[in-house]
Formats: structure tokens, sequence, C-alpha cells
């Protein structure tokens, strides 16, 4: 397989475990961007742009950069307008530092069970991914307080990917992507706490995980020689 067709096939794998994510409509899409990246118009889970000409095949290690996280606008607001809790900017920060914790665990996880060594520096086989959480909005955040209470909500809230997959070495863009996933409603109201929100999280970013780890096996798989 060519490094055009493997990307291709790559790009469009990489967010297919993505089942809560609503399509997102490419109608007015440029076909290519102005980085010289071309739509994958197959991928009906994600926005994903990538290089016709990579070829992922020659990755085996993995540098993962740490998440940024960023809550959606007025989010902080919005929040103190209906709970009696007050969100202080303090426990925003805790809350984005325990986000890109967990997002840290779980592509660590999902990627070395897949057999990818996590490397801390670059080098030829070694692929750069940088994540980036946005428009997180969590429905019932947990903020310590002296008097007991507890939070109740339909969701866990809403969050956006934008993943960037980079040649570690010569630094090239490979591939950006943006994926959305809102958490599933059911109709009723459970309790959230700083436990369930983290399990929600990681049940929300465990989907990405696979997604990327599937992109690169297929990869793998491209490039090797068919037995006798």
């Amino acid at each position: 397989m060519n490094a055009i067709r493997v990307s291709v096939t790559i790009l469009t794998l990489l967010f297919s475990f993505t089942i809560m994510s609503p399509v997102w409509a490419k109608k007015d899409l440029p076909a290519i961007n102005d980085e010289g990246m071309e739509l994958v118009e197959n991928s009906n889970l994600a926005t994903v742009y990538a290089d016709p000409g990579a070829d992922l095949s020659i990755y085996n290690r993995i540098m993962l950069l740490d998440a940024t996280v960023a809550f959606k606008k007025h989010w902080k607001r919005n929040q103190n307008r209906s709970n009696p809790l007050k969100v202080r900017d303090s426990d925003m920060v805790r809350i984005e530092e325990e986000v890109a914790e967990v997002f840290r665990e779980v592509f660590t996880k999902e990627l070395v069970d897949g057999g990818y060594e996590i490397a801390d520096e670059v080098g030829e086989d070694v692929l750069l991914v940088k994540p980036a959480i946005v428009d997180l909005d969590i429905a019932a955040p947990d903020i310590p307080h002296a008097t007991r209470s507890m939070s109740f909500a339909e969701s866990a809230g809403e969050m956006t990917l934008n993943l960037e997959l980079y040649d570690s070495l010569t630094n090239d863009k490979i591939a950006k992507a943006t994926d959305r996933k809102r958490d599933r409603l059911d109709g009723r109201m459970d309790w959230r706490n700083s436990v369930t929100n983290r399990q929600d999280a990681k049940r929300m970013m465990r989907g990405w995980a696979k997604g990327l780890r599937s992109a690169l096996d297929e990869a793998r798989a491209s490039t090797t020689p068919a037995a006798d």
C-alpha cells in the first residue's frame, strides 16, 4: 500500500471509535486547508485534514505531549448562576490539571497495551502527538466546600479534542483533527462527584485513544509483507 493510501486509510480510522460524537457537516469545509492538507471526506465522525503523502507506518514510538485544557466560554459564569457552591478560578485550574492527567493516563495505557513505546525524546520513528481539550463543559463539577452537598445532572457534559500529529524530527505536521464528544443523555438525573466525573471523562476519551491506536495498527499492518 502506498503512502498516500496509508494516509487516507489511517486518518479515516482515527476517529472511527467516537460513538458519542455528533456528525460534523463538511459541506462548507475547503477540500484543502491553508496548510496544504487535504480534507478526509469519509471520516464522518470528525473533521480531519491530512498530508496525503504522509506515512504513519514508520512510527513505532509516541511522544505524547500534555494536553492543554480550556473551558467553554462563560462556563464559570453559567455555573455560578445556578450553583450555590461558587466555582473559583482555583477550582478551574485544578479541574484542568485533572482532565489533562486523565487524558495522559487513558492514552498512555491504550498505546502501551498496543505495543507502542512512549518516548521522551524525538527520533526517526517517533510520532509527536499534540492534544488540546477545548470547550470543556462539565455539567456538575465537584466543588470542595465545608458544607456537605450533592450535585445531580442528566449528563456529565461535553468536550472537544483538537489533535495534531507531527514528525518529531522535522516537526512537519502530518494531520490535524477535531472531534466533539457529548455524554449520553438517558433521561434521568444522576449523582455527580469527582469520582463519577473522572470515570465519565475516561470513557469519553477512551474512544479517541482507541482510534489513534487503531490507526497506527492499520499503518503497521499495511507494510507487513504477506505470508507465503
